[in-house]
């Protein structure tokens, strides 16, 4: 008689050590990367450590109001998110609300004062040409006040690298009129200005794009461009940058290709007015900015700015043609956010491709500003319509009770395996350990990994977890008890039961883990929390099933406690009404013909 061919199950029956080390080693290694990372607790949202909760809502500028759409928002968010990300908050969250709200939630523990400035900042970047500029009224005798403003400035001039090197200087030099002059006085200059800046032939023109100028900026001669020149007129002789109420809005809301005002702090802190013309270069022509100590002169912190190849070659047009002027109008504004942070002056062409703010930067100023040009502008300006601060008490709280509830449900689960299942609770109870150990240790790993952090959603995808793990337990003990009933002994039921138990069980870890995925796909914000967490538990079922669970019910099927169906096994062929024990029947031996012989 032929052998009995040994397939999978006979080789899993026969080797089930091998799974269970191979499970064992993995907790080891996870738990040893866990310690060695020093992430030795999982990282927890804001609604269970506290934080700040921010909600941002789009404000249209003029014109623009088409601008807030759903393209731009998301655009937006992700520029947050990178920018929070530089500053080392990889557990923050950005997510939109409704149309034009953007929520941002800052876990404690991380410096969310600058996470707000940085998150909200427009940090629209412009180089326009400097038209005029002066003290403003009562800045030549007032001192600022400390802390004012955290935008430097500074004085560069141009190297023949084409890299803008700092220098001492102050602004006031610069200007065409003293701080005393009179109103008429300032008004006759700023119409010189901007037909200067109109006119290319004139000489003196500061703009990179004299058509541009021109059409933001109409001859005076007719009415519109008298209406425009007096408007300008107006604001320019009436800003004064000394008062901080002026500052906050001078410059705002004004389109890159027209003349505005703006303040900004010379190198003696003092704030003066300026006079600028249509920008030339905006942040979008800047590739990358970084906040670099200058070791070999005297500028302290600096932001080196490297352009795209057409932001190069923008900046070098709008250098050159600054180089060939006069004073004052040689000179060009860096204006971020509608604040002049720097105002060089040009005396060659600038054509490498990089340029450097230099001024009052400390190391935190600087890498803020470089981190905001590097990761780019928002599309959109926004305000803070709110600021939430959810404490560390109230998190706490909700943390407890969800630790509660966790305890309840995997009590009651052990309650009804031992009334039930009675001494195949100790294999299923193990089983819950492991796969609550395994998700422990990935979710402390996958913190600084990813950025993942447990809030209360979470804590709630853990506790169904525990329902879909103890599920596919129940499944292959019922069907070992359906074997047991049909008059198998443990061993043959144990292998005979597993096939039809693990296709149930995958069927129904997969439908589990694919309304986690849709979940997580269509959602945002804290509901992706409870789907991340019940697709990895949903994982975990399947792994701690096939590598655990399977082979300690194969070993322990050999001791005679099980095999033989003690009352307290769960396993009591009586108690299960099981039919009588099968007996193999052997065919009989076909009889040898004589005449063949």
């Amino acid at each position: 008689m032929a052998a009995p061919k040994k397939g999978r199950s006979a080789s899993a029956q026969s080797k089930p050590w091998r799974s269970l080390a191979l499970i064992l080693i993995a907790i080891v290694a996870l738990t040893g990367g866990m310690f060695a990372s020093g992430n030795t607790t999982p990282r927890l949202g804001i609604d269970l450590a506290g934080g700040t909760s921010i909600t941002l809502r789009a404000v249209p500028e003029r014109g623009q109001e088409s601008a807030i759409n759903k393209t731009n928002m998301n655009t937006a968010v992700n520029i947050m998110e990178r920018r929070v990300n530089g500053l080392g908050v990889s557990e923050a969250e950005v997510q939109t609300q409704g149309d034009d709200n953007i929520i941002v939630n800052i876990p404690k523990g991380t410096n969310s004062k600058q996470a707000r400035e940085q998150v909200g900042t427009t940090a629209k970047l412009y180089f326009r040409p400097v038209l005029a500029t002066e003290l403003s009224a009562g800045a030549a005798t007032a001192s600022p006040s400390p802390g004012a403003s955290s935008s430097p400035s500074g004085k560069a001039s141009a190297s023949p690298s084409g890299k803008a090197t700092a220098q001492s200087g102050d602004k006031a030099s610069s200007g065409s009129e003293s701080p005393s002059a009179t109103a008429t006085q300032q008004g006759r200059a700023v119409t010189d200005a901007l037909k200067a800046d109109a006119t290319p032939s004139a000489g003196a023109t500061a703009s990179a794009t004299p058509k541009a100028s021109t059409s933001a900026s109409p001859s005076p001669s007719g009415s519109a461009g008298d209406d425009a020149t007096a408007k300008l007129q107006a604001q320019y002789t009436a800003l004064d940058c000394s008062k901080e109420s002026v500052r906050a809005t001078a410059g705002k809301g004004v389109l890159p290709t027209e003349p505005t005002v703006a303040c900004g702090k010379n190198s003696s802190g003092v704030w003066q007015k300026y006079l600028l013309g249509p920008a030339a270069v905006d942040g979008t022509d800047v590739k990358k900015g970084q906040a670099v100590f200058d070791t070999q002169g005297a500028a302290g912190w600096i932001v080196q700015l490297d352009f795209t190849g057409s932001g190069a070659k923008k900046f070098a047009d709008v250098t050159g043609k600054l180089a060939q002027n006069q004073e004052p109008q040689n000179q060009f504004a860096i204006v971020l956010d509608g604040e002049v942070v720097s105002d060089p002056r040009v005396t060659t062409a600038i054509t490498g491709g990089n340029a450097e703010i230099s001024g009052s930067f400390d190391q935190q100023s600087a890498q803020s500003l470089a981190n905001m040009l590097s990761y780019g502008a928002l599309p959109l300006t926004f305000e803070e319509a709110s600021v939430t601060t959810v404490t560390a008490a109230l998190g706490g709280d909700q943390l407890h009770a969800g630790l509660i509830a966790g305890a309840i449900g995997l009590a009651l689960v052990v309650v009804y395996l031992l009334i039930f299942y009675r001494g195949l609770s100790l294999i299923a109870i193990p089983s819950l350990l492991v796969s609550a150990i395994l998700a422990y240790v990935i979710m402390s790993l996958l913190g600084p990994a990813i950025g993942f952090a447990l809030n209360l959603p979470a804590v709630c995808g853990a506790i169904v977890a525990i329902g879909i793990t103890a599920d596919s337990f129940i499944v292959f003990f019922e069907r070992i008890r359906d074997e047991i009933r049909e008059g198998r002994s443990l061993r043959p039921a144990v292998e005979r039961a597993w096939p039809r138990a693990r296709r149930t069980i995958l069927v129904s870890d997969f439908v589990s883990f694919l309304a986690a995925a849709v979940l997580f796909i269509v959602t945002v914000g804290k509901v992706q929390g409870f789907a991340f967490t019940l697709g990895l538990t949903t994982l975990l079922d399947v792994v701690v099933v096939f590598l655990f669970t399977k082979p300690l019910m194969t070993i322990l099927a050999r001791r005679k406690f099980y095999a033989n169906g003690h009352k307290w096994s769960g396993l009591d062929p009586k108690a299960l009404g099981a039919k009588p024990p099968l007996r193999r029947t052997r065919r009989p031996a076909r009889p040898v013909d004589t005449k063949e012989a």
